[in-house]
């Protein structure tokens, strides 16, 4: 195999099929990246039995071929290439070589032979674009769980119902949705499991541009121009989250997100990680408190357009900021007692999360 290709273009596209690669693979060629050259192009491959990565790049092929190589040590080896100029990927049976100027790596080979195929994505579903669709991922997987004990709560809820699209991430204490547009394939009503935090890590390659979505009984697929990436589904029921997001709220506090976030920020740093923020909505403005007589005491205020009367809550400064972070404007806060879920959601209703308070004393 002989090729020549753009340096940059090479370390995006191994860097990219290198987030795929196990961090415990089951069997030595599963650390490896494949690299297929043919007809002007080159294509990278990861496997994982759990997650495959395909992603391709323009190429000047003088001998078409294909090697497996140790995948992370390529992907930093890609990374560090100079640019300004192309680089020179030559490959025997035993070992590669990559030129770019003067600088030269010897890479071993891994038995390409014993590489499993990569499954077929399943039919399309649906084509949505890439940009919303990856803030949507973003705004809902900070509510995903860490605990694996149930996957159910690691997972990202994937729905359709016609041409809407919604995605749903709950740990017990909070759930996120996100509602967005997307373009069927076929009719009817669709809704998969996803791990969460795989989904969200695959983000961050899918790039701008319209996604194809692809989805069977086993697998997901998320494919563009130049990348298609599998996923095994979580085989788990889910909850009734549109339920539990539809709450009838009689007191709606309107508030400028991203100005309520940074107080929350500066009056949790006066106390302990994790710690209770305390808001006391009145006409006008919200007080924010946070501490106590052993820890010291941070307050500030943020404004506020109330309906309903005044209320003081509580809740997690964690669980309160990834909600507010979440909305880039105006926020509602709807609320019904001290002591039950509020809901915050985006001005345009698109965004919800219901999240739990906290008793204080």
């Amino acid at each position: 195999m002989k090729l020549t290709i753009d340096p940059k273009l090479l370390a995006d596209t191994v860097t990219a099929a290198a987030r795929s690669l196990p961090q415990r693979p089951l069997i030595p060629v599963l650390s490896g990246l494949l690299l297929e050259a043919t007809d002007d192009q080159l294509t990278v491959s990861a496997f994982d039995y759990d997650i495959t990565h395909r992603g391709r790049a323009a190429a000047d092929i003088a001998e078409p071929g294909r090697i497996l190589l140790p995948g992370r040590v390529l992907a930093e080896v890609a990374k560090s290439l100079p640019t300004g100029v192309f680089v020179e990927v030559t490959a025997t049976g035993t070992e590669a070589t990559l030129t770019c100027g003067r600088a030269e790596f010897e890479l071993p080979t891994l038995p390409v032979d014993d590489f499993p195929t990569l499954p077929e994505p399943p039919d399309p579903a649906g084509t949505v674009d890439g940009d919303v669709f990856v803030t949507a991922v973003h705004q809902v997987a900070t509510a995903c769980s860490a605990d694996d004990t149930l996957p159910m709560l690691t997972g990202i809820r994937i729905d359709a119902d016609g041409d809407t699209l919604t995605l749903a991430a709950t740990d017990k204490y909070r759930i996120a949705v996100r509602d967005l547009s997307w373009q069927p394939a076929t009719a009817g009503a669709l809704g998969k499991l996803l791990p969460g935090r795989m989904l969200h890590d695959i983000t961050r390659d899918l790039g701008r541009g319209p996604v194809t979505l692809a989805f069977d009984d086993q697998l997901a697929a998320f494919i563009t121009d130049i990348r298609r990436t599998t996923i095994r589904l979580i085989d788990e029921q889910y909850i009734d989250y549109r339920a539990r997001v539809s709450l009838d709220t009689p007191i709606i506090a309107r508030v400028d997100a991203p100005a309520l976030a940074d107080a929350v920020k500066r009056v949790a740093l006066i106390a302990e990680r994790n710690t209770t923020i305390r808001l006391s909505f009145t006409a006008g403005e919200v007080l924010l408190q946070a501490g106590g007589a052993d820890i010291g005491r941070g307050s500030d205020v943020a404004a506020c357009e109330l309906n309903g009367g005044d209320i003081e809550i509580a809740f997690q400064s964690k669980y309160l900021l990834d909600a507010l972070n979440a909305i880039d404007g105006q926020a509602h806060i709807g609320m019904t007692e001290p002591h039950q879920p509020a809901l915050i959601t985006s001005e345009d209703g698109a965004y919800r999360n219901l999240t739990m308070s906290v008793r204080v004393a």
